[in-house]
């Protein structure tokens, strides 16, 4: 109980922003601009003058990950299990692309750049699949330094802010519908906290769309990861070889540490409602708080965004988030755009 009073401060003060985001996004006459976006970047704005203390970091963390979670396994009460797997079925071809760019295109813009291995793959893996939790699982199988994570974290987290504003531009500029647009924000932008950022600021069919086909994306760090540990085990034991030392080595990888559970409840809480067991006053309240604590962690978010700190990681780092970033935004809407011409994809209104 006194551990998760500690919480308290940093998570009333996410709430609180929240709600002066919803207000304020409430207010505008035209919907431009969402909430979470809003409450990321006062978020920011707090940051620049007044760097988080000790009595709310911990709060602010739990926010950010676990209350984000929570929020997403709520918009499962609101969905069914046939609309789960439908997005899936259709979003898998774009990621088999998208996938193969980053780390196809990585690995040779990374070598012209003059990038070690673990920090441009660390790149990649945040800009193809999930942002910080991608390379935050992938880190500790490759031994990455701690200048190479935080590289890597202030390359994606830079474009992906980006990406928040221009998508919705974007996407409205070519008369996406709410399932391709879904389609493109969950395939091509970073972070789980962006793509929901991004998504619901265009419509909240686009947010719930995207935000589906983002944890759908989520899943392939399992299999990424455990190619990075045997990777990287290879590449031991031929150093090892070189120097005469023959210790085995081991991957020190464990399914359970990087799958990604919430998703489990996320599906749980479909399937009940996908047999109607839920009602639907409740469904809707449950979107509705789950929309809400979805803002409340994109304001800790940006409460723990320093622009001083992202200043730091240098330039070429930010050259291969560009380019790698650049290159899946075009390649996304690209498959989509051969999906939509095949019959596969209602892609414009």
């Amino acid at each position: 109980m006194k551990k998760y009073a500690e919480y308290l401060p940093g998570v009333i003060i996410s709430l609180a922003i929240a709600a002066v985001s919803v207000y304020i996004e409430n207010l505008l006459p035209i919907h431009l601009i969402g909430g979470a976006v809003i409450a990321m970047f006062i978020g920011m704005i707090i940051n620049y003058f007044f760097t988080p203390n000790k009595l709310i970091a911990s709060g602010l963390k739990f926010t950010s990950k676990k209350i984000l979670k929570f929020a997403i396994i709520l918009l499962g009460a609101s969905l069914s299990i046939g609309t789960i797997l439908n997005v899936g079925k259709m979003s898998l071809m774009v990621m088999i692309f998208t996938l193969l760019t980053c780390f196809g295109g990585g690995y040779f813009i990374g070598k012209a750049l003059g990038l070690n291995w673990k920090l441009s793959n660390l790149i990649s893996a945040g800009t193809g699949i999930c942002g910080g939790s991608a390379i935050a699982a992938i880190a500790p199988t490759i031994d990455a330094e701690d200048i190479d994570i935080a590289y890597a974290m202030s390359a994606t987290f830079l474009f992906d802010m980006a990406m928040i504003i221009l998508f919705p531009i974007m996407g409205k500029a070519l008369g996406l519908t709410d399932v391709a647009y879904g389609l493109w924000a969950g395939t091509a932008v970073n972070d789980t906290s962006s793509v929901v950022a991004a998504g619901y600021a265009f419509s909240e069919g686009a947010g719930d769309f995207a935000t589906m086909v983002k944890l759908t994306r989520t899943l392939s760090i399992i299999p990424t990861v455990i190619t990075f540990a045997l990777i990287s085990v290879h590449l031991k034991k031929k150093e090892a070889l070189k120097t005469g030392d023959s210790t085995s080595i081991k991957a020190d990888v464990k399914v359970s540490s990087i799958f990604p559970w919430f998703i489990l409840g996320f599906l749980a809480l479909a399937l009940v409602n996908s047999f109607g067991f839920i009602p639907a006053v409740v469904s809707a309240n449950a979107k509705s708080i789950s929309k809400f604590l979805m803002v409340a962690a994109l304001a800790a978010i940006g409460l723990n965004t320093s622009f001083k700190e992202m200043s730091k990681a240098g330039i070429r780092p930010m050259i291969h988030g560009f380019i790698i970033s650049a290159l899946v935004v075009v390649v996304a809407i690209g498959v989509e755009y051969v999906m939509y011409i095949s019959g596969l994809l209602e892609m414009f209104v």
